[in-house]
């Protein structure tokens, strides 16, 4: 007797393979389920019950991949013997498939890294492709039964969003409905009066007819996702749908094939026609969400544009194909580019997840998305700004962090209210077939239907995108909505204080020591050119019309300063405490030292600048939040900074981006605190990422930081504590919402419940149900935002 295939779950017919004492259809499956057990994999079984997929018997030919040119429209990246690649893997079903793909490095060894995009059926690998070409990689794909489909949108690089299958649904059930409902027609009237009683039978096979392409093709989905939450033993909203679906069907076939009546099924095609109307303004209002969060709203960063010698401060969304940038020490690279002009040493990781510095020469090739080490370089466009590139890059899952939201709770109620509504249809089915059993059928179908918790689901997601939607209006860029959450839960706020507290554009200086040459200018001003430091930017700006010179083996020591060889001089220029750890402090001021073969030239002594309104805003943080802030620099400002916070205030100075770090994970293993870090940008990297909530700020600089999870407009930050106060108040807006949907679903069941309420009429309510729910969350937090006379 054959057996089911253990990996696919196929019927094994006479070609049945045995191993192991397990049913295999094919040598494929069978040679999927020893590569998993080689690899210790075996759990990947555990995950569903039929988890995999057969692999293609003949599958196509993937040696054209190999050829350079489609080599390069194909992959996403390519340096140095490792490639990003994403294929479209239309197979992608179910959660043992996410598990599988994501493990493929644990299978291959010449995979570095792979991560799936579940609803784009979308696989990002990261590769050796000295080691493994990119057709022996889809090969490997297809042998595992996930065969990549490769088209010329791929080539092309196109995102397409691919709803002609629901628009097709939509439009046959509408067919069907308005049909079926004119064939009906005879049976609301006198047929005699109207003549068409010698019609009645061939109308009902012509309903009958038409509500197939309703049940067996239009509905699918709902079947599909149904049946996909039973088999992983969850309880889906699609359940009790899909149970409406066919009562109403085979209740409908029953009094057909009985000459009871003409059934329902001008319901069953309306309720269809409806609810896919529903699902498809769902899915717009979502894709609608998705594009404002384009690359405009995430990264509000400038570039440094040259033209005609001349160096400008440019949005990026201004910089074009063609235009010669300046990019500086530790910034991004925000298109692919080819290298014009200095040495560039090339850091991938934020495309690669591997750490190490490439050497490039002009002419070269540089992606977007990598970090130049070291001295400034100037490099031309090649291609325009890579939108869901960039973002990719921020949401890569080396920076993510692990929390729960608001979607959590969501799930839960939607779950646990599925199951009610399936114990009240079971109630309710029982008393009405004692009372009338022709109104039981219409009485479950229309609790079925109207009591969908599809408008519970909507509530966090539309709350939270709508708000990060106004944010961004502001200028307060979140990565994604967990964030939001995150924000509502923290009790302590860390600040850096140079580039964040304090405004870049209004640094002041003046200079002691040795009077300066010209000579001595364009070094200084070389030196600051390649650096991204507050006090190097403003050094650099102060000799603008100074001529730079060529320096050899530019080196920056973050947290300290530069050093450089010009004509055989050893130079630094830094803070005092690293050039002169030994010299009497006076007066621990901010300074920065210039020194030439050991002998100190002079000093820049600066005083900060701080921003418009962040006094009124600590004092109104400190009366809620501990209050922290760790400087780099001296503690020149001790007096002007403890006037700036409170009583309890926690002042640190000379703080390393290492001592910040460790700082923050004290604050949250022993104090057991919620912390938000507020810096300004990669030199508080490993603090923003550690922290609960990382918010960078962002003025006249190209330095991202995917660590972060915020980028905040600079002059924004006065406003940080009206901002939080939003946020929890979107809290309650969210509840609203849901107060909203269990107030619609208890009316409705009431109706439905006495008998009263039609399928078709509860098809119509279901998607209205949802646009009040987004109708709600839109206008409460947009009033929360406009209606605000204290927020910029």
């Amino acid at each position: 007797m054959f057996q089911n295939c253990y990996h696919c779950g196929q019927n094994c017919d006479s070609s049945q393979i045995l191993f192991e004492e397990k049913s295999f259809c094919c040598n494929g499956c069978k040679s999927v389920y020893e590569i998993l057990n080689i690899n210790n994999l075996s759990n990947f079984y555990a995950l569903n019950k039929v988890p995999g997929i057969r692999p293609e018997e003949l599958s196509s030919d993937f040696s054209y991949l190999d050829t350079p040119e489609i080599f390069n429209k194909i992959v996403d990246f390519s340096e140095q013997g490792t490639s990003v690649v994403t294929f479209y893997v239309p197979v992608i079903h179910c959660s043992s498939c996410v598990w599988l793909l994501e493990g493929l490095s644990d299978i291959n060894p010449n995979i570095i890294y792979s991560q799936t995009n579940f609803t784009k059926k979308s696989l990002q690998i990261t590769f050796k492709n000295e080691l493994l070409q990119l057709s022996k990689l889809a090969r490997f794909l297809t042998n595992l039964g996930y065969q990549p489909k490769i088209t010329l949108d791929n080539l092309e690089k196109k995102e397409v969003i691919n709803n002609k299958i629901l628009v097709s649904k939509i439009a046959i059930a509408g067919f069907c409905f308005g049909n079926v409902m004119f064939f009906a027609l005879p049976e609301y009237l006198e047929n005699s009066a109207i003549g068409l009683e010698k019609f009645k039978y061939f109308f009902r096979w012509i309903m009958f007819f038409l509500s197939l392409p309703i049940v067996f093709y239009c509905s699918t989905d709902y079947f599909k996702s149904a049946w996909s939450g039973l088999k992983n033993k969850f309880i889906n909203i699609d359940i009790p749908i899909s149970i409406g679906i066919l009562v109403l069907f085979f209740r409908s076939c029953y009094e057909f094939y009985m000459d009871i009546s003409a059934g329902y099924f001008d319901s069953l095609c309306g309720l269809l026609f409806f609810m896919l109307i529903g699902k498809y303004f769902q899915q717009r209002t979502y894709q609608a969400m998705a594009f404002d969060r384009d690359y405009k709203s995430f990264y509000p960063i400038s570039v440094v544009k040259i033209e005609e010698g001349k160096e400008e401060n440019i949005l990026l969304s201004d910089l074009k194909k063609g235009d010669r940038i300046r990019v500086r020490n530790n910034e991004i690279i925000p298109a692919d580019c080819v290298l014009i002009e200095g040495d560039a040493s090339i850091d991938n990781s934020f495309i690669t997840g591997e750490s190490h510095l490439i050497t490039k020469k002009s002419g070269d090739k540089i992606y977007a998305g990598a970090k130049q080490c070291g001295k400034s370089i100037v490099l031309e466009t090649i291609s325009e700004v890579n939108q869901s590139y960039l973002t990719e890059l921020w949401n890569h899952q080396s920076f993510k962090k692990k929390t729960v939201g608001f979607t959590g709770i969501t799930n839960a109620v939607s779950q646990y209210f599925t199951i009610i509504i399936l114990l009240i249809t079971i109630v309710a089915a029982i008393y009405w077939y004692f009372i009338d059993i022709k109104q039981m059928f219409q009485v479950v179908c229309a609790i079925l239907i109207v009591a969908c918790p599809c408008a519970l689901s909507l509530s966090a997601p539309f709350s939270l995108g709508n708000l990060m939607r106004l944010l961004g209006m502001k200028g307060f860029y979140v990565k994604d909505a967990l964030t939001l959450e995150k924000m509502g839960k923290i009790d302590h706020i860390v600040f850096d204080k140079t580039g964040t507290l304090t405004e870049n554009s209004r640094m002041d200086f003046f200079y002691e020591g040795e009077e300066l040459t010209q000579k001595d200018k364009a070094i200084i001003k070389s030196l600051a050119m390649n650096s991204t430091h507050l006090l190097s930017k403003t050094l650099y700006e102060y000799e603008k019309e100074t001529e730079i010179v060529e320096l050899n083996h530019w080196e920056e020591i973050i947290g300290k300063g530069i050093i450089a060889n010009y004509q055989n001089q050893n130079i630094r220029l830094g803070s005092s405490h690293w050039i002169e750890p030994n010299a009497e402090k006076e007066n621990n001021k901010t300074k920065v030292v210039y020194e030439k073969n050991g002998i100190v030239i002079g000093q820049f002594v600066f005083c900060n600048h701080y921003r418009t309104g962040i006094n009124e805003m600590i004092q109104t943080l400190s009366g809620k939040y501990d209050l922290s802030l760790l400087s780099g620099d001296s503690d020149a400002e001790k007096e002007k900074l403890t006037t700036l916070f409170p009583a309890k205030r926690l002042i640190y100075f000379n703080q390393s981006p290492q001592n910040k770090l460790h700082y923050i994970e004290k604050l949250q293993n022993e104090k057991k605190q919620t912390v938000m870090m507020i810096g300004d940008g990669l030199n508080d990297a490993g603090a923003l990422f550690i922290s609960d909530v990382g918010i960078a700020i962002a003025e006249n600089s190209n330095s991202f930081s995917p660590s972060c999870d915020v980028i905040m407009r600079a002059d924004l930050l006065s406003s940080l504590d009206k901002i939080i106060i939003k946020v929890k108040q979107t809290k309650k807006i969210i509840w609203g919402s849901l107060g909203i949907s269990l107030f619609y679903n208890v009316i409705g069941l009431s109706f439905a419940i006495s008998g009263n309420l039609d399928p078709l009429v509860a098809a119509i309510l279901m998607p209205i149900s949802s646009i009040t729910v987004v109708s709600f969350t839109t206008a409460a937090t947009r009033l929360l935002f406009y209606n605000s006379r204290d927020f910029k």
